[in-house]
């Protein structure tokens, strides 16, 4: 491989699909690939910042490790009902596994940048300087589970609703070659579909009890073939629509030269407890084309 050759990974949206983002990285990591340039969108954003802060390990194992009662911890209503995320303990998850609040872009070992939406214009917006965390939770911002996010003087939400497979950022960043990795290749409907067709299997329906016990969140019930879906349920659909045909778009017009598709459709909207099965199958996305790699970067015999 040309030692001159950049290479950018672009970290797509998914929810909780994005753990595969860890076992990718690490297998290219053993293939003797490691992206100069990283750029994510919504958990890509973040797995791409613990990424260039050295800190993929840490976040990998974590995720492993949390459970369902985890999960509901960290949902909540506040009093003005702006998301279902409850901040301070977010706030305190991405300081201990993602960076400090002192932390700046421009400081990381990587180029880096994450990708936001401008709330009142529709703007892509790309966060390659200031706070890591704040950039990381701009891009996160996910319409019904955070608020919005007030940054250089614009309210911010999540920049998979305008570039959910950031391979043009990477592009604009110097990168030579593209890696992405696009979570949202199989997704529509199918998760919708399992819940109309049987009770608690929904995204909603199998943290509902927990939810309940633990939170003041009282809008997670099961759908049923009579019932409309649940507001989570119906939040998961609408946004795997958007992000499906935002990134057939944006990749027709902007091709990466490698694109990972991980099959995790079955893995829902709120399920960060599946974090093992999600790596796993990054891992053998990596595996499946390992040879197309090698042929791309120009180390195929």
């Amino acid at each position: 491989m040309n030692a001159k050759l950049k290479i950018g990974l672009a970290l797509g949206s998914g929810s909780s699909r994005g753990w595969s983002h860890i076992g990718i990285i690490n297998e290219l990591s053993t293939l003797g690939i490691q992206p100069d340039i990283v750029c994510g969108t919504s958990v890509g954003a973040m797995v791409g910042a613990a990424y260039a802060a050295g800190k993929v390990e840490k976040l990998g194992s974590w995720a492993c490790s949390v459970t369902k009662f985890d999960v509901a911890r960290f949902l909540d209503i506040n009093a003005s009902f702006t998301g279902f995320v409850h901040t301070e303990r977010f706030h305190k998850y991405l300081n201990e596994y993602i960076a400090g609040d002192e932390d700046l872009i421009e400081d990381l070992p990587k180029v880096y940048a994450a990708i936001s939406t401008d709330l009142d214009t529709g703007r892509e917006v790309w966060l390659q300087k200031g706070s890591v965390i704040q950039a990381v939770w701009s891009s996160m911002a996910l319409p019904g589970l955070f608020p919005a996010i007030r940054y250089n003087n614009r309210w911010l939400v999540d920049g998979g609703l305008v570039n959910p497979v950031p391979v043009s950022v990477c592009r604009a960043l110097g990168a030579d070659i593209v890696i992405a990795v696009n979570l949202n290749g199989d997704i529509v409907g199918k998760r919708l579909n399992k819940t109309v067709a049987k009770n608690g299997s929904s995204v909603s329906g199998k943290l509902s009890e927990l939810v309940k016990e633990y939170t003041s969140l009282s809008l997670f019930e099961p759908a049923n073939t009579e019932q409309p879906p649940s507001l989570l349920d119906a939040i998961a659909a609408s946004v795997n629509i958007t992000q499906d045909r935002v990134t057939r778009s944006r990749l027709a017009g902007e091709p990466p030269d490698i694109v990972f598709s991980p099959k995790l459709s079955n893995i829902g909207l709120l399920e960060l407890y599946r974090a093992e099965e999600a790596i796993e199958e990054g891992h053998k996305c990596v595996q499946r084309m390992a040879h197309e790699i090698e042929y791309v970067l120009g180390r195929a015999k």
